[in-house]
């Protein structure tokens, strides 16, 4: 039988950490309940912002979904436009 460990980390803002740990211990004990876990530990570790924002994925699928929508639009005018010419 295989292991895997399981990595999880996030940022949240500094209030809400105490809540959020708690938060994460429940859902480890309810998931105790159904899998069996071996170990495993909460770390908070306070760190610095550096200011600059990053785009998020969600930011970045939709870009990535406007190019293709303006390359498509682009592709379907020059097909048009060569239909015409045809014709």
């Amino acid at each position: 039988m295989g292991y895997q460990k399981i990595n999880v980390e996030m940022v949240v803002f500094s209030e809400d950490a105490d809540a959020v740990v708690m938060g994460l211990n429940s859902a480890i004990d309810r998931l105790e309940e159904a899998y069996t876990i071996f170990g495993g530990d909460i770390e908070s570790v306070a760190v610095a912002h550096s200011g600059t924002r990053r785009k998020s994925a969600l930011g970045q699928t939709l870009d990535v979904g406007k190019r293709v929508t303006s390359v498509l639009e682009s592709a379907a005018h020059n097909v048009a436009d060569a239909y015409k010419k045809v014709i």
